[in-house]
């Protein structure tokens, strides 16, 4: 009994892995393998670094983790709606999108709900919106668009800069009144990079970069708390209960940490002592948890995960798919960027921004804007694959034209045979009765010699 069912197991194990080997995929199965299992983990770790907040909160160690594991499922629908919608009708929309991201901004500052400080959510009801990470997608969308419409004005004059800057200018002004200079650093990034990738002239790329870079710093030096957070970040230990306090009790978990970690759900950090444990500051309850090697797989896996998306979109570009593979590109420098400062707030490379950790920070806004824009990826990937397809088919088309289908070479080989087989005899029967011809004249010629001029027809006898 138990043989038989291993047996049928492993047939169906080969026929699977016979198909999957044989017939071309529709859409990259690894990458949506990488973003369940980056979901798992953030699930995971958001499950143990929120214990001792939701205690604090509610009474229940597991407040944290019922909201996430509800995010993460709506998640999932969105994701399979989003993979179902053409690219072409996400290009149509675009001005919609980015009109409805603006309006939503300049809400935030009229009703929005004020935490830590910041304008910078939306409540309806339960749910707390975050329209700065949906500014982020709209920012991608836009920009792959205007590249569409004005690449060789991008490529050629730096009237192509100015014009996608006026948008960008009223989107960080919106964010910056919040306050939030992350968003605002990580949207600037997006626009310069996707503008970089699309070949732009190199002085204009250089000045605008400098004079963005002017603002930004222009901003922290006018902001004191903001100025206390990059001194906190040079010299961390010099106030370390004080502007410090947060980075360095973050230090001292990836110092607990070590290469194994102390175990999962054995952090002492998260015990009230590392501020907002669960979202900004993951990584170093993971580093605490899971050590040195914990944290090299998931950079890794955030990795595999921006290069498979700078792919995609290479792809798509290389088949003059233009306005998806630059949105796919544009998804990329934007988890990337995320990725590192959130990592190097963490660990004290880069000064503290309020920015989550792509699939794995707890967040409902932050898991759902980087769903719609993995489902992106994966509709371009899927369209980028059908294109290639039909291709492929339509050069075998051509081919099969150019020579008939199923003749064997033998046949072709008998048919141009008798075709000058008769050929030849044609040229014989036309040579002999052209001789025939001849001879019948020749002997005319000589009967008609021989008989007198003044001959009735009674002379002529027939022998």
């Amino acid at each position: 009994m138990f043989r038989a069912i291993s047996n049928k197991l492993a047939s169906v194990f080969r026929t699977l892995t016979f198909q999957s080997s044989l017939q071309p995929q529709a859409y990259d199965r690894s990458l949506l393998v990488l973003v369940f299992t980056l979901m798992g983990v953030g699930l995971v770790i958001v499950a143990s670094a929120s214990m001792p907040e939701g205690i604090a909160l509610s009474d229940d160690p597991f407040r944290f983790l019922k909201r996430h594991l509800i995010y993460i499922i709506l998640c999932l629908f969105i994701l399979a709606v989003v993979v179902s919608i053409p690219i072409t009708r996400w290009h149509k929309y675009t001005p919609l999108i980015l009109l409805f991201s603006t309006l939503a901004l300049f809400s935030v500052l009229l009703i929005g709900t004020e935490v830590n400080g910041s304008l910078r959510w939306l409540r309806f009801g339960p749910l707390n919106i975050q329209p700065s990470e949906f500014a982020k997608l709209s920012v991608v969308l836009f920009i792959s668009s205007y590249l569409l419409r004005r690449q060789k004005e991008v490529i050629d004059t730096i009237k192509g800069f100015i014009k996608p800057l006026a948008i960008l200018a009223l989107l960080a002004l919106l964010l910056l009144l919040q306050p939030d200079l992350g968003s605002t650093v990580v949207i600037v990034v997006i626009m310069m990079g996707m503008l970089f990738i699309a070949n732009a002239r190199m002085i204009s790329f250089v000045g605008i970069a400098v004079a963005l870079l002017s603002v930004i710093i222009l901003l922290i030096v006018t902001s004191p708390y903001r100025m206390a957070r990059v001194f906190g970040f040079l010299d961390p230990w010099a106030d370390p209960f004080g502007r410090s306090y947060q980075l360095t009790q973050s230090l001292m978990a990836f110092g607990r940490g070590g290469w194994f970690g102390e175990g999962l759900g054995n952090s002492v950090q998260k015990l009230e002592y590392l501020p907002e444990a669960h979202t900004d500051f993951i990584m170093a309850i993971l580093a605490e948890e899971l050590g040195f090697i914990g944290v090299s797989i998931v950079i890794i896996l955030e990795f595999i995960l921006v290069y498979k998306a700078f792919s995609i979109g290479r792809r798509a570009l290389q088949q003059n798919i233009v306005f998806a593979g630059y949105v796919a590109i544009g998804i990329a420098i934007w988890f990337a960027f995320q990725t590192a400062v959130n990592i190097g707030a963490a660990s004290g490379v880069a000064p503290t921004k309020g920015l989550t950790l792509p699939l794995i920070s707890y967040g409902g806004s932050s898991l759902i804007t980087i769903a719609i824009a993995v489902g992106l990826v994966l509709r371009i990937d899927f369209e980028t694959r059908l294109s290639s397809a039909q291709v492929r088919i339509t050069k075998k088309v051509k081919k099969k034209k150019s020579k008939p289908k199923n003749v064997p070479s033998d046949l072709s080989s008998r048919v141009s045979n008798n075709d000058s087989a008769n050929v030849s005899d044609n040229v014989s029967s036309h040579v002999l009765d052209t001789e025939s011809d001849k001879a019948i004249d020749n002997t005319f010629s000589k009967v008609s010699k021989n008989i007198p001029d003044n001959a009735s027809s009674n002379d002529l006898k027939v022998e």
